[in-house]
């Protein structure tokens, strides 16, 4: 790693190694391609080798060489994304149960759905900014799909997000005003770095929009997302935690089998933008 062990970035990767992950998944990636002896940067860095095509890089070049690495992935239907979600946002304390992103609460797995108090899914990266529905890709990936009250998930809409407004009804902490959502602290970092996956894993290709991010609201139906400004800073201000590491980890050994870059390289986001 590149970073000071004063970083914020430091702490949250220390966590990361010891958080347990399936020793089948890192293996392939901690190994040196002679003895099977861990290099120096991969103890640092257990993702160092899915992520070798861009160490070194920065600005355009390392957004090009991390859409190449990411887009290699397995797609999951839109009907599966309520039976993944059940897994990749199972609350640490009770495995009956789901986190809701912006609400923070603990709800039992089996009330999805449409009714209210039910719990369905939420597209972070809101899908009528580029117009891709629920089209398996940018409509059905779980990097930026996360379980949401129902009533929560019609106040934030597809609104670009911004600080500001007034509480959100059963999400404590959260705030939204005609145009913009502002989530609670604890998952600022999070909405940020899906936000940020989103924009380099769809860049025009596999028939859908180039989406990008800017620093406006208000950006209706064109395959942008703001403010870039405020995210970058929330990224830094909530960095990776246990929850979204591990989210992060079961996405790519279970499910679409690429991986968020900026939850294991939230440094990244400041090397392109």
């Amino acid at each position: 790693m590149r970073i000071s062990r004063l970083t914020p970035w430091a702490a949250a990767l220390a966590a990361a190694a010891l958080f347990a992950v399936p020793a089948a998944a890192s293996a392939g990636q901690q190994r040196t391609a002679t003895a099977g002896t861990p290099t120096a940067a991969a103890a640092a860095d257990p993702y160092a080798d899915y992520y070798a095509s861009a160490q070194g890089k920065t600005g355009a070049a390392l957004k090009t060489a991390l859409h190449g690495i990411i887009k290699n992935q397995s797609k999951v239907s839109y009907d599966g994304v309520w039976n993944a979600l059940k897994v990749t946002d199972q609350d640490p304390a009770n495995p009956n149960n789901v986190i809701l992103v912006y609400s923070g609460r603990s709800q039992s797995k089996s009330t999805n759905g449409g009714g209210v108090n039910d719990w369905n899914r939420e597209h972070v990266w809101a899908k009528s900014h580029g117009d891709f529905g629920t089209a398996t890709g940018p409509g059905t990936d779980l990097h930026h799909l996360r379980p949401e009250d129902v009533t929560v998930n019609s106040t934030r809409g597809n609104k670009d997000f911004d600080k500001g407004g007034s509480p959100v009804s059963e999400a404590p902490g959260s705030l939204t005003d005609a145009d913009s959502f502002e989530p609670r602290d604890a998952v600022k970092g999070d909405v940020a770095r899906m936000l940020l996956y989103m924009a380099v894993r769809y860049d025009g290709g596999d028939g859908f929009a180039d989406l990008e991010l800017n620093d406006k609201v208000n950006n209706g139906s064109a395959p942008l997302f703001g403010r870039l400004s405020l995210l970058k800073q929330w990224n830094q201000m909530d960095p990776p935690d246990a929850f979204e590491q591990r989210r992060n980890q079961v996405i790519f050994d279970t499910y679409q089998h690429n991986r968020n870059p900026f939850i294991d390289h939230p440094e990244w986001v400041n090397s392109i933008w």
